[in-house]
């Protein structure tokens, strides 16, 4: 993931949940990227995410899960585009269901509402998106132009999730 995203990023962080994971990560990606540990002690993507946002200094922050390994870098691109005046460009299915780890942010924007949203008990992506304002909700039918089958979309947690992933990577050869 982070090959494939570098070309679009000033500036790549890795948040780590803990010291250990930090280290693990270093020893992974080397020089790839830099690896932060969470500022808070709720581990959750809300607390990873707002980590993300406090370390930057760029105006936009694409946010991406860890355990998706074919992020569509055109995807990536075009939300970058559509989140210009925007405070995000989000991903939204047909029944409503948003992708709020694969989007961009407004960084100041976004830390703001992150930590309104922990203020209040909230610790999901939910919460904070609850307190942007102008968000540009993004169709899956319209991001299908770039990734016909949404592969960027998949995300790795079982072993049947990696066999997948793996069948996909010989598929494509």
């Amino acid at each position: 993931m982070l090959d494939r995203v570098a070309r679009l990023a000033n500036k790549t962080v890795v948040v780590a949940s803990s010291e250990t994971q930090r280290d693990q990560l270093s020893r992974a990606i080397g020089t790839k990227a830099q690896i932060i540990v969470d500022k808070y002690n709720d581990h959750s993507p809300l607390v990873g995410a707002l980590t993300g946002f406090e370390s930057v200094d760029t105006e936009l922050a694409l946010l991406l899960p860890c355990d998706a390994a074919f992020v569509s870098t055109e995807i990536a691109a075009l939300l970058l585009d559509l989140c210009g005046g925007k405070n995000a460009a989000i991903p939204r299915w047909p029944d409503g269901k948003i992708e709020s780890l694969q989007a961009v942010y407004d960084v100041k924007s976004a830390a703001s509402a992150g930590r309104a949203a922990m203020q209040e008990g909230k610790r999901d992506m939910l919460g904070m998106i609850s307190h942007l304002h102008g968000i540009r909700y993004v169709s899956t039918l319209v991001l299908q132009e770039y990734d016909p089958k949404l592969d960027t979309f998949l995300n790795i947690n079982t072993v049947q999730d990696w066999k997948k992933a793996e069948h996909m990577l010989r598929r494509a050869g």
